[in-house]
This record gives structure tokens, sequence and C-alpha cells, in this order.
């Protein structure tokens, strides 16, 4: 039984004309009459009365209607549904993205793609570097957004951005009078920072840039959040070295100021394997262009 035969069989159980029939399927009327008595004959059963004035359904064929309306509708659904998806009309995208993102390239790129795909759900997952990496190289993920990543085995890395480091101070810290510090400034400090398993890249360029001195900063606290970070600055714990974005978080008690020579970060656009246009379509709106 193929499913043109059940295509046949469902145009003539509407048009109850073996010539009307043909015409809608665009066909002539004798293969259409071939391909109902072969179905017949799969089933073994009689599916019309055929005379000389009219068609009609048998009580098998208008049970054998019913049953399969809703089934070569479903198929014919599926199928389109299929395509849409191919095609990146439909469908759905599960993005990672680390917290600072969410400040600058995120909430734009979402309210572009979903004006032009609107039947495709993004599923946003906020992660650490470190998990999503994890979720990307276990097909958790779809695309992720990675700060600092190196050179990841099994993932696709694209530059999405680049941003200054900044000094995340007290209010009350001495160098917060002054306008840019030098990283020998903060020989010694208490530093909070993220775990290096959760932003590995991050960290180790962060750590990167007291290389120099004797006595680098001293990480006394870690926390995963940056607005923990911010909150543990702000309550005298310890100065921080975040991404500049960091500034359009007001965090009271908190006050923040440039490196000497611009240290800077990267944000990555992270796949692994092959990419969906869908996914394509969501960078070039991170990107700023629209599809």
């Amino acid at each position: 039984m193929e499913l043109r035969q059940l295509r046949y069989f469902l145009v003539v159980a509407d048009e109850l004309h073996f010539g009307r029939a043909a015409e809608r399927l665009h066909i002539t009327q004798p293969p259409l009459t071939v391909a109902v008595r072969r179905l017949e004959r799969e089933l073994g059963v009689q599916l019309f009365d055929r005379t000389t004035r009219r068609v009609t359904l048998t009580a098998a064929g208008q049970a054998f209607r019913e049953r399969i309306q809703a089934a070569v509708a479903e198929l014919d659904d599926a199928a389109g549904d299929v395509a849409d998806i191919a095609a990146g009309r439909s469908g759905k995208i599960r993005v990672g993205f680390v917290s600072s993102a969410s400040y600058t390239t995120v909430p734009e790129a979402i309210r572009a793609f979903r004006q032009q795909r609107p039947r495709i759900d993004l599923v946003l997952h906020p992660l650490t570097s470190g998990e999503q990496i994890e979720q990307l190289l276990d097909g958790n993920l779809d695309l992720g957004l990675i700060r600092d990543p190196g050179d990841v085995p099994g993932l696709n890395l694209e530059l999405l951005s680049t941003e200054d480091l900044v000094v995340v101070l007290p209010e009350a810290h001495q160098l917060a009078a002054v306008q840019e510090i030098h990283p020998r400034e903060l020989e010694g400090e208490p530093m909070i920072l993220f775990p290096y398993r959760l932003m590995p890249g991050f960290v180790a360029r962060v750590l990167r840039l007291f290389d120099s001195l004797p006595t680098p900063p001293i990480v006394a606290q870690q926390a995963i959040h940056q607005e923990t970070v911010l909150g543990l600055v702000a309550a005298g714990l310890g100065i921080s070295v975040l991404p500049e974005s960091v500034q359009r978080f007001q965090m009271p008690g908190v006050t923040t100021r440039r490196f000497v020579g611009r240290p800077q970060t990267e944000l990555h656009v992270a796949r692994a394997g092959g990419s969906a246009p869908a996914v394509d379509d969501f960078v070039r709106c991170l990107r700023g262009r629209l599809p």
C-alpha cells in the first residue's frame, strides 16, 4: 500500500466521480482507476460501488476513509514541518550564554531574531563557559556564547566581539581616585574571581595580567555569577577584573576603572559539528546582520 494510493482514494471519495478526481490530481482517469482497484485488491474489500451513472462509497469504504483521512493529513503536516525546520522557518534552538553577554549582544539579537523567525523557539540557558563547552560537546546545546575559550577540540569557534577588561573596586578603595590602573598597582590585593573550572579561558586571561608581579593578587573568594562578584566587591572583600560591559549593571558601592594598555577579553560563538539554517540566522542577528 502506497501513500499515493491513499491520496487517490481520498480524492475519489471526496468527488465521487473518477473524472473530476483525475482532474484534481492532474492525471488521466485510467491510471486513477487502476490505482483504486489495486488498493481494493490489497485490502481485500470493495471501497466503491460503481455504476454507469454514479459512484458511492461502500460501508467499508466509508470506514476506511474515516480512519486514514486524519493519518494522511498528519503525514502532510509532518512533511511540511520537516521542510520548515530544514529551511530554518520553524523548530527550536538551544542557546547557552555567559552572563556578561546578557548585557551586550544577546537582548538585541533575541528581539531581531523573533521578529524574523517567530515560529522558532529560542531556548536560552545562562551558563558559564565551562558548562557550555560540556553541553555543546554532549549535544545538549546548538550554540554557545563563550568567553575566551582558547582552542577546544570538537568545537567550531568564531570571534563575535571584544571588549576591554576593567578593574572592579569598592567605592572607598584608594585606587578609585585614579582614572587608569596598572596591574602592578594591584600587587597583593585580595581578588574575587570565577572558579577556573567554570571559566578557564577568562580566568587564565585575567591571571596573565599579573604574571610579572612578584606578588600577584590573591584569589580570596570565588563566585559563579557576575552579579555575585559585584556584591562581594561592594562588601569590601576584594577587587575583581571583569568585562567592561559590567558597567551596565548598576551595583551600589562599586566603581570600575580602566587598565593601562587596555587589555581585552573575547566573546566567541561556539558550535559543535554542523550547523542549521536557523542557527546561522541567529548568529547573523548576534552580529547585527539580520537574516
